[in-house]
């Protein structure tokens, strides 16, 4: 995750099919918040913005934009407490987190539409904070 004063640079969008679904997932489990969402008539697709903690993602329901099926990084602080937090409110990891190569501690989780999010600590940056 970028230090403080840093800005994300890079907002990967993420496609989803049932808006609604995909909100429970993200903000009640995952624990973002919706910064915005954009239809262009109240029936149409969704684009949604989402934060948390200096990370932000788009949820898209535009089949032009992207497929399902994303990988996606995000890199938090200490992914220990953030594996308990989300376990607590019911998200499933496939595993608790690992270490990788003496680099990076992280584990995985997969969001309603089969996209996958890996949720990391970078080890060099844990140790020296």
């Amino acid at each position: 995750m970028p230090k403080t004063g840093h800005t994300q640079k890079v907002i990967p969008a993420v496609r989803i099919t049932d808006y609604e679904r995909s909100k429970a997932f993200y903000v009640d489990g995952l624990g973002f918040t919706v910064e915005g969402e954009h239809r262009f008539a109240p029936h149409l697709p969704v684009f949604a913005t989402l934060s948390r903690d200096g990370m932000s993602l788009y949820l898209t329901q535009h089949a032009g934009d992207c497929q399902v099926g994303a990988l996606v990084f995000l890199f938090v602080d200490d992914v220990d407490a953030f594996y308990e937090e989300i376990t607590e409110r019911g998200i499933k990891a496939q595993s608790p987190p690992e270490d990788f190569e003496g680099r990076l501690r992280d584990f995985r989780v997969i969001d309603p539409d089969g996209n996958k999010l890996d949720i990391a600590t970078r080890l060099n940056e844990r140790e020296t904070t």
